[in-house]
């Protein structure tokens, strides 16, 4: 029985934890269980759904990206910088006209795609290890987005073409609860990463890479391709985030995106993603997203300083790597 207890508190003790902080949000402050606040947090977790989902693919390999949240502050004002209204006395580039949305969806997942594939590249072929090849990424792209982002003024790129505001800010109403446009692209999302995890043989040699590469080059799984094409779809997700984010926002700055990848790999790893690799489903992503985005709003809404809420967060995140290391060990 009491073996029966430590395993199941193994599984589940960061649930157990999680829920702890929710109950002590609540009795805080009741009025934070509304519709007004659902529909909120829904809209918050779209987006680092969609960077989440991106950054759960490598973590299945026993990758990881330190510049996704870089990546995101790219797209973002690479893609307001083409969205901005012509009346805009501030537009950036005058004489264009505002781009249409998906010509610019293209353009940023594009650019994303190019840095998802220098990053497979250097990992599959050189080796180097992908937190020190997405570590130096993470400091290039930011440092070619700052020279973008000064080369056009330095200030916040706002001012956005009414179409964009809708396509990122608009609503569909159920009654009194309304869900977001952008919630609907997670959504869409997420069915477009089931699918390729779970029907696809894309999916089936992440998996496989992640349990033991060597034995799945045995198997006659191209590693080198696979892992290739993971971190450049990956970077397309961040990108597309990244442009979603900015409406949303309804500005851009080079700043935008500023640790948004630890909290896609926080999430991934409360959802049940292992860093031990080939173990991890979409349904987990999206609830480690939920989990955390509830607990950064609630701990934000009852006023808790944003400094303690740093110090809840990275404890969350040691927490559940030690479950996973644990259940790991286990399963050996």
């Amino acid at each position: 029985m009491k073996k029966n207890a430590l395993t199941w508190l193994r599984e589940n003790g960061i649930y157990v934890v999680l829920m702890v902080l929710l109950v002590i949000i609540v009795f805080r402050d009741p009025t934070f269980l509304n519709l007004i606040n659902l529909s909120n947090i829904l809209t918050q977790s779209s987006v680092r759904i969609i960077i989440a989902l991106g950054v759960a693919g490598l973590i299945v390999t026993q990758g990881t990206d330190l510049s996704a949240g870089r990546q995101v502050g790219l797209a973002a004002v690479i893609s307001s910088t083409l969205l901005q209204s012509m009346d805009n006395i501030n537009k950036v580039f005058p004489t264009l006209d505002t781009v249409p949305i998906p010509v610019v969806v293209l353009v940023v997942c594009f650019s994303g795609a190019i840095i998802g594939l220098v990053n497979g590249v250097i990992i599959a072929y050189l080796k180097v290890t992908p937190f020190i090849t997405t570590l130096g990424t993470m400091i290039i792209v930011y440092g070619i987005n700052s020279l973008y982002y000064d080369s056009l003024g330095a200030s916040p790129i706002s001012g956005f073409d009414s179409r964009f505001s809708k396509f990122t800010q608009g609503f569909c109403y159920f009654g009194n609860f309304k869900v977001s446009y952008i919630t609907f692209y997670a959504i869409i999302s997420i069915i477009l990463v089931w699918i390729l995890w779970n029907k696809t043989c894309f999916g089936k040699n992440i998996f496989a890479i992640g349990g033991n590469s060597e034995a799945a080059k045995v198997s006659g799984v191209n590693v080198r391709f696979n892992l290739i094409l993971v971190y450049t779809l990956s970077a397309v997700f961040y990108a597309f985030g990244g442009m979603l984010e900015a409406g949303r926002i309804g500005s851009a700055t080079n700043n935008l995106g500023f640790m948004y990848e630890l909290d896609a790999i926080a999430a991934c790893v409360v959802g049940g993603v292992s860093f031990a690799g080939g173990l991890g489903t979409v349904t987990g992503v999206v609830t480690g997203v939920i989990i955390f985005t509830v607990i950064n709003y609630g701990l934000t809404y009852i006023g808790v300083s944003p400094y303690w809420q740093y110090i809840i967060k990275g404890s969350i995140i040691i927490f559940a790597v030690a479950l996973d290391s644990l259940k790991y060990e286990r399963r050996k």
